[in-house]
């Protein structure tokens, strides 16, 4: 594995583990220019700030929160991250999310992070919902 896969890969690690916890200190991990896109909810966020209040209000908004990492692979420029959360829907904080406050939800998350010199310079995230209560 080269060096840059490596990086490319912690990089991915260290901003899965740490958007709920803090999301202003992953900011960082982003290179200039980043773009983020959830297809299935019609979001797109294109600076570091519009980012951040996203996270906060979304992370804001779950409670009960369970992570199964799945597979997750790189290359110098990709890194390709599959994983399953459940959670329950505490608040209005995940916009355009298909089911209402109170309801338990999992989502397979599949990131498609394109990554620029170690850092993510575009992450697209495809969400499959289903209830589970």
């Amino acid at each position: 594995m080269s060096d840059l896969v490596a990086r490319n890969l912690a990089t991915v690690d260290a901003h899965i583990r740490g958007e709920a916890q803090d999301p202003a200190a992953v900011m960082a991990l982003y290179a200039p220019g980043i773009v983020l896109e959830v297809p299935s909810r019609g979001l797109r966020f294109e600076t570091l700030a519009e980012i951040e209040a996203n996270y906060r209000r979304m992370f804001a908004s779950m409670a009960e929160i369970e992570l199964t990492p799945g597979e997750r692979f790189a290359t110098e420029d990709r890194v390709v991250d599959d994983c399953h959360v459940r959670f329950r829907i505490t608040g209005d904080g995940l916009t355009n999310a298909p089911y209402g406050i109170g309801t338990r939800v999992e989502l397979r998350l599949l990131h498609i992070f394109a990554m620029q010199d170690g850092l993510i310079a575009r992450e697209t995230v495809f969400e499959g919902w289903r209830r589970l209560d």
